[in-house]
């Protein structure tokens, strides 16, 4: 392994298995050197320059030569492109290409993430000169064959800080038939007017393939003329929309609909608070400022009312969340982590933005026309299976079938809503859903209860919406819309391919040969998925570093907080008043040995009982940060809430080190879909309905004995360990620990 990096691809051959009978290889040939440069700080020790790699995963530090710093200082963030590469008796060299600035620079975390993750975040120069030659306003020639809704009550309603403006809404009353309904008006901006296929701004959109937020910082998907400006849906200035215009009747069912280009002007830019504080008091002092658009605001919220009701009858999952957002002050520190609350006036777009994209999938597939869908699917049989064994194990007298609906998922969720370990619950439910992804394969949306469902509510800031633009109104004007040659496809495309062809069913039926156009929307959707993924990444891992930054100021504190995960080497908790997650490993749990229950998800103590759930409340201490790698370690202090939280006197270990993190996938709720109010929230989902559950205070199970009896009975027991022989889980200098 001395003569590889992190990425490179090697053959290696399978040499024996351990213990546990897991492969152990070796390798045998270097087929390719990753092209990726390494982010490191610059260092000089005796003389020799080197750089330390920010990504742990390197494992070597790169050599520099004396002329090859460009210019860097010590302690200096760097740019390395390699020279030569790690051999098996020497160390890898390269040159500065790029100097960063110093480590505690306001946005710094930002630079390092968008290198790290190669989201490219500078437009090409083609891109920005054709972005200056287009229209500061709309033009007369623009609006030829568009509907004028110039005279309609169109507003937008966004988060405080939002600035480009992708849908607007409008609603009226209605007769549906021989009952009363709703005329719903869902306009889009319409950025395929401006960005052509295959032009230059469309070659830079496709390649980031959606806008990556982070605190304080954005980078979009399109120049900032387009973003901001001429595409973005401003108040009182006219702009180009792609309209849904739907008939929604009393059932919240959409009766009707139909697609049409049209000319806007938005009569004023909401805010969620805002409209959330009008519709709890119509004579307010923020209704009194938006008389004239009250009725209209009101009738809005009539529609999600049956739309929301709609949902509840089609069965869709519906689970509640904790965001947080992260506060900070003009040199990028961290002043507070809030949550952010979601209020009724969220939970009204959403329910509109999810009815104009299941009519665009709708419409699509009802043309034949060949289009991108989000497709999100049931759980896996492994999935299932651990969700079975974990619901019996409770005995909860509820599972799922063979072939589970997301209503079985409510239900469930709704049927222990109000138990105490409720998070719980709704945690493994969610662990049991697959992530959503975009593919012309229509296979349905498993959390929504959608047979087909597509993203068209957002192309400022998504790739996939402004195709599902492109081929909407290619089917308008009965032609079909052609997608531009590709590039091939990446690693993270490659490897998301093949584990879409691990889901097929059934292994014996051959595969349909795909058309060339299949394919290449097919490789469209891998790419958009995996450079979903990537921004995502990219957007966790400077919030990990924000909040790892914002915990060194508080080293030594004791905080409550609740259990949010359960694993082998330990538990993760999430602080109370900070929101922030740390890991407590299992040699800080006590003085005896701890087993983990996967069934359960919990672990336990094997002379005591004493057991560590999802939800159980604890009391830790920071004890360790460690800013590079984006961890946080917790020590226990003091006995919990309950008697789950009941601990002997928490351990110290002086030479353990932070155990490997849980992947993200497996710790993080689903992402959802549809439009909420996190829009320019940094790692949290892209909408509110795969929702995962609201994190809540869950009392423990108690145990058959008196508090005080089991307290004296763990102190004693450990008192003894001590004396007579070190623990399983405790360390004497030297050694090692046993996991």
């Amino acid at each position: 392994m001395r003569a590889v990096l992190h990425k490179d691809r090697v053959k290696a051959r399978i040499v024996r298995h351990d213990r546990k009978n897991r492969p152990e290889g070796r390798v045998t040939e270097i087929l390719e050197r990753s092209p990726n440069p390494i982010i490191g700080r610059l260092l000089q020790e005796s003389g020799v320059w080197l750089v330390a790699p920010e990504d742990k995963r390197y494992g070597q530090d790169v050599l520099i030569p004396k002329g090859a710093t460009g210019g860097a200082k010590t302690g200096q963030v760097v740019v390395v492109q390699l020279t030569e590469p790690p051999a098996l008796y020497g160390q890898p060299v390269g040159r500065v290409k790029e100097v960063l600035g110093e480590m505690d620079d306001p946005g710094m975390e930002i630079e390092i993430a968008v290198r790290k993750y190669g989201v490219p975040h500078e437009f090409s120069d083609a891109a920005m000169a054709l972005a200056r030659t287009l229209p500061e306003a709309v033009r007369p020639a623009d609006k030829k064959g568009r509907v004028d809704l110039t005279d309609i009550a169109l507003v937008t309603i966004d988060g405080e800080d939002a600035r480009d403006f992708d849908d607007a809404v409008y609603c009226e009353p209605a007769k549906v038939g021989r009952g009363k309904g709703w005329r719903l008006l869902v306009a889009i901006a319409d950025v395929s007017h401006y960005v052509e296929t295959g032009s230059a701004i469309d070659i830079d959109a496709y390649d980031r393939a959606t806008s990556v937020y982070f605190p304080r910082r954005v980078i979009p998907m399109l120049p900032e003329k387009l973003s901001n400006g001429l595409c973005s849906l401003n108040p009182n200035v006219e702009r180009l929309c792609m309209v849904c215009d739907m008939l929604v009747n009393a059932k919240g069912e959409v009766h009707a609909y139909q697609f049409y280009p049209a000319v806007m002007f938005s009569k004023a830019r909401f805010t969620y608070t805002e409209v959330a504080a009008i519709l709890a008091n119509t004579r307010g002092p923020e209704a009194a400022q938006r008389k004239d658009l009250v009725p209209h605001l009101l009738d809005l919220h009539d529609v999600y009312q049956a739309l929301l009701k709609e949902r509840g009858v089609r069965g869709a999952v519906d689970f509640e969340t904790t965001e947080t957002q992260i506060i900070c002050d003009e040199a990028g520190h961290i002043e507070k982590i809030v949550p952010r609350t979601r209020n009724v006036a969220h939970r009204l777009i959403e329910e509109a933005m999810l009815a104009a994209n299941v009519c665009s999938a709708d419409f699509i597939s009802e043309s034949k026309h060949i289009g991108l869908f989000r497709v999100h699917e049931g759980p896996t049989p492994e999935k299932k299976d651990m969700l079975r064994n974990y619901l019996k194990a409770l005995g909860l007298g509820m599972t799922i079938t063979d072939e589970p609906t997301p209503g079985e998922f409510q239900q469930i969720a709704m049927a222990t809503k109000d138990r105490p370990d409720s998070a719980q619950i709704h945690s493994m439910l969610l662990r049991s859903m697959q992530q959503a992804i975009y593919t012309p394969m229509n296979n349905g949306h498993f959390g929504l209860a959608y047979e087909a469902y597509t993203h068209f509510t957002s192309p400022i800031r998504r790739y996939p919406d402004l195709l599902v633009h492109r081929v909407i109104k290619a089917v308008l004007s009965k032609s079909k819309y052609q997608l531009p040659v590709l590039p091939t496809p990446g690693e993270a495309e490659a490897k998301l391919s093949k584990r879409l062809a691990s889901r097929v069913k059934d292994p014996e039926q051959k595969p349909k040969k795909a058309t060339a156009d299949q394919l290449a929307w097919q490789a469209a959707g891998l790419h958009c998925s995996a450079n979903e993924r990537r921004a995502d990444e990219a957007s966790r891992d400077v919030e990990a570093w924000l909040k790892c930054k914002y915990m060194r100021e508080h080293l030594g504190e004791e905080f409550g907080g609740v259990v949010t995960a359960a694993t082998g080497f330990g538990i993760f908790v999430t602080l109370d008043a900070m929101y922030v997650e740390g890991l407590v490993h299992i040699t800080e749990l006590g003085g005896e040995y701890f087993r983990f229950d996967e069934a359960r998800q919990e672990l336990r103590g094997e002379r005591t009982g004493l057991r560590y759930a999802i939800g159980t409340r604890v009391r830790v201490q920071v004890s360790r940060v460690d800013l590079d790698g984006r961890k946080i370690d917790f020590r226990l202090v003091h006995e919990g809430e309950s008697l789950q939280g009941v601990t002997g006197r928490a351990m110290k270990d002086k030479t353990g080190g932070h155990a490997s993190e849980l992947p993200a996938q497996e710790r993080a709720a689903p992402r959802g879909e549809g439009h909420g109010p996190d829009k320019r929230a940094a790692s949290r989902t892209s909408g509110r309905s795969d929702r995962g559950d609201r994190s809540e205070r869950s009392a423990s199970r108690s145990l058959p004995s008196p508090i005080q009896a089991l307290k004296a009975a763990v102190k004693k027991a450990a008192g003894k360990s001590a004396a007579k022989s070190p623990s399983k889980t405790s360390r004497k200098p030297g050694k090692k620990a046993r996991r």
